[in-house]
């Protein structure tokens, strides 16, 4: 699996996102979705990674900057055929190691709370994620599920 910085001009990942934000709003009021778009990704805040076998498109997963301190974990998304094969696991491994990189002190996230996010809300406690209060400009939202980790 080769993990690396992407450009966000590619058509697999233009695809692989608009399936992200569509599945986001299938299992989430408008309100609640805060899932970014294509452009929104492309914010200087953001390192957007891509995980690659060959030029098959495995996943992805980003990296927004809030402080000097505290980072957030944004669009990560396996892509179809690629899910159990710890596609998820690696980037969000690889952005951790990032994060610690850049100083920072915490990551966080936000992640839907119905049954469609389980698994991902799995994959977070088994790296040592833990609940917390919304961050950032998030609000308490019942479709939320707020999650943080310390890295030092």
């Amino acid at each position: 699996m080769d993990i690396r910085i992407d450009d966000l001009q590619g058509a697999a990942i233009a695809a692989l996102l608009q399936v992200h934000l569509d599945a986001m709003h299938q299992h989430s009021p408008p309100e609640s979705v805060h899932a970014l778009d294509l452009e929104a990704l492309r914010d200087p805040s953001i390192t957007f990674w891509t995980a690659w076998d060959g030029d098959a498109l495995m996943g992805c997963g980003a990296l927004k900057t809030h402080s000097a301190t505290h980072a957030e974990l944004k669009s990560m998304r396996t892509a179809a055929g690629h899910e159990r094969k710890g596609v998820a696991r690696a980037l969000l491994r690889h952005m951790e190691a990032e994060a610690r990189a850049r100083g920072m002190q915490h990551i966080s996230l936000e992640t839907g709370t119905n049954a469609p996010f389980f698994p991902a809300h799995r994959l977070y406690e088994s790296e040592g994620f833990v609940e917390c209060g919304p961050f950032a400009d998030y609000q308490l939202d019942p479709w939320s599920r707020f999650m943080t980790k310390a890295l030092t």
